[in-house]
């Protein structure tokens, strides 16, 4: 992959965050806020906990950090995978976004 390819598809995939923030605050009870501040996003929810995504272009990754611990996500062609096998981006991201705020949270690209 190029290095202009993984900007496109990172770009995608922290848009489908802030997207699926937007929703999640429109539709439900949560208040999430997406901080957005070059290739980083920081998710804050209200008991303060926090998730942060960032950008690592020279890795081509994608990580998360999370209560749960740090994760590593490579495009495959089709889905940011974990590169230790913990799955896919948006799927560990819901179940992380879950467990911090208490709430059924669901984000999607």
């Amino acid at each position: 992959m190029t290095d202009l390819e993984f900007l496109d598809h990172a770009e995608k995939l922290l848009a489908g965050v802030e997207r699926s923030c937007d929703w999640i605050n429109d539709t439900t009870d949560a208040d999430v806020d997406a901080q957005r501040s070059g290739g980083m996003v920081t998710l804050t929810f209200p008991n303060r906990s926090q998730i942060v995504i960032n950008l690592q272009k020279p890795l081509h990754e994608v990580w998360m950090a999370a209560k749960s611990g740090g994760y590593h996500y490579r495009f495959d062609g089709s889905l940011w995978q974990d590169t230790k096998g913990a799955g896919e981006f948006f799927a560990c991201l819901s179940r992380d976004a879950a467990l911090q705020s208490g709430l059924p949270l669901a984000f999607t690209a």
